[in-house]
C-alpha cells in the first residue's frame, strides 16, 4: 500500500489511473523521484510526510512533521460532536429561522482536521481552534484555505484554552494522551517522526487532560459538552477527572476499545 501511494505521488495520479494503465513506464526522472521516496520510507518516515497529504473525513489535508497525522479513529470524535449538535447539521448558514448559533472550540487543532470537518458539516456553528504551535497553525490555516473554509474557523495561538472568553457550548480535543511510561509500545515511526508534544502528554499520559478539564469547565456554558479522544490505557483514570460532571459517556472505536470520552458540565 505504501509503495502504491508513493507511486501515485510520483506520477501525480489517482489509483484509477494507476490500475487503468499497467503498461505505463516511468521516465528516468520519475524513477529517481520514486526511488527517493522509497528510500525515505525505508528510513521509517511516514508516507504521509513524504507525500504531504492525508485524507480525513473525505477531505484532503496537507500534513508535515509539525502536525500529528490525522487518523481514522479520530473520526469517532467528529461523529460524537455531530451527534450532540445533530439539529444544526445540514442547516443552511443563512436559514430564515435558525436556532441560536452554538459556539465550539477545537483544542490542539494540529492540521485542523477536526475543526474543518465540523465546519464542513455544521455551517450554523461558530467554530474556533487553538494550538500552541505556530507551525501547526500555519498548516491548519493552509488547510482551511485549500478547503474553502477559511471564513468558518477562527484560529488562536495559545496553550489549550488560555485567554479564551467563556461562553462555549462545546469543547472538543484530540489531546496528547500517551504516557512516557508506555513509549516503547508506540510504533517506532510515530515516536521518531511525529511531533512528540502532540503524542506524549507526560509520564502517565493524563497530564494534558488534567489541565484541559478545568479549563474547559471554565469556558463552557452550563450544560455544555467536553468531547475528547483518549486510549484504553488512560480511560478509567480520565473518567475519574470528571466525577462531578454528569452524563459521562465513553464511545468505543471499531475495535471495541475506549476511544471518545464525553461529559456535560453541570447545568
Amino acid at each position: 500500500m505504501n509503495a502504491e501511494l508513493l507511486l501515485m505521488f510520483t506520477l501525480a495520479c489517482d489509483r484509477a489511473y494507476l490500475y487503468g494503465h499497467p503498461e505505463r513506464e516511468l521516465t528516468n526522472e520519475e524513477s529517481e523521484r520514486y526511488n527517493a521516496a522509497l528510500a525515505q520510507r525505508a528510513k521509517g518516515i511516514p508516507a504521509q510526510y513524504i507525500t504531504g497529504h492525508q485524507e480525513f473525513w473525505g477531505m484532503d489535508f496537507i500534513v508535515s512533521s509539525a502536525v500529528l497525522i490525522p487518523r481514522p479513529e479520530t473520526e469517532h470524535v467528529v461523529e460524537r460532536v455531530l451527534d450532540l449538535l445533530s439539529k444544526w447539521r445540514g442547516l443552511p448558514p443563512h436559514s430564515q429561522h435558525p436556532p441560536k448559533k452554538p459556539r465550539l472550540v477545537d483544542v490542539g487543532t494540529g492540521s485542523g482536521c477536526i475543526a474543518l470537518a465540523l465546519a464542513k458539516e455544521l455551517p450554523q456553528v461558530e467554530i474556533h481552534a487553538t494550538d500552541i504551535s505556530p507551525e501547526a497553525l500555519d498548516i491548519a490555516q493552509t488547510n482551511a484555505a485549500r478547503l474553502n473554509l477559511q471564513d468558518r474557523v477562527t484560529f488562536h495561538q495559545t496553550d489549550l484554552l488560555a485567554g479564551l472568553e467563556p461562553g462555549f457550548d462545546l469543547v472538543v480535543s484530540n489531546p496528547p494522551y500517551v504516557g512516557l511510561a508506555e513509549e516503547d509500545q508506540v510504533q517506532l515511526e510515530v515516536r521518531k517522526f511525529e511531533p512528540r508534544t502532540a503524542v506524549f502528554a507526560g509520564e502517565s499520559g493524563l497530564e494534558i487532560i488534567e489541565r484541559l478539564v478545568p479549563q474547559a469547565d471554565g469556558v463552557l456554558k452550563p450544560g455544555g459538552w467536553l468531547v475528547m479522544e483518549m486510549s484504553g490505557t488512560i480511560a478509567q483514570n480520565a473518567q475519574k477527572l470528571l466525577t462531578r460532571w454528569p452524563n459521562v459517556q465513553v464511545t468505543p472505536d471499531l475495535q471495541g476499545l475506549p476511544r471518545v470520552l464525553s461529559a456535560q458540565t453541570p447545568s
